[in-house]
């Protein structure tokens, strides 16, 4: 199986960007990840909400293949623990998946059309973080995932 991180806009923090190459190194040790990033959309400023959403959402969907499993990083999604983090994976590797997909949206959210097409939703917390940092903590998440399922000493209940 192949996790992919989609994610809207460039990381532009030097400190951030090299945190999240960092695990996706690491985690890359134990299955295949890759991280895709959809371009912001330009002159967004020019556009409602709802058309920056949209566009978003065009990207994101062209981003996917068939048979993906796609779980949203959502605010109104569920919330695990890391050891229920990492016992989906584990779930969704047993069942054979080709593709793992976690999406991070826009500023703004999802389109409709993207919410239509998750099989899941996450919510890393009930706070509000930015994008950059979202990106990081999921990381960072999906490292202490690979670590729990083979029973390394990274992660402390």
């Amino acid at each position: 199986m192949k996790i992919t991180l989609i994610a809207v806009g460039k990381t532009s923090t030097d400190y951030i960007e090299r945190g999240i190459a960092e695990y996706f190194k690491r985690c890359n040790r134990y299955m295949p990840m890759e991280l895709c990033v959809i371009p912001d959309v330009k002159a967004a400023k020019a556009f409602s909400e709802d058309s920056q959403k949209q566009r978003e959402g065009q990207a994101i969907l062209a981003a996917l293949q068939p048979g993906d499993v796609v779980v949203l990083l959502d605010e109104r999604g569920k919330e695990f623990t890391s050891r229920e983090f990492s016992g989906m994976i584990e779930r969704r590797m047993i069942q054979g998946l080709k593709r793992l997909v976690f999406v991070i949206g826009g500023p703004y959210g999802f389109s409709k059309e993207v919410y239509s097409r998750a099989d899941d939703k996450l919510s890393l917390s009930r706070m509000t973080f930015t994008h950059e940092m979202v990106r990081l903590f999921f990381a960072e998440q999906l490292y202490r995932a690979m670590t729990i399922m083979r029973g390394e000493p990274y992660h402390h209940d």
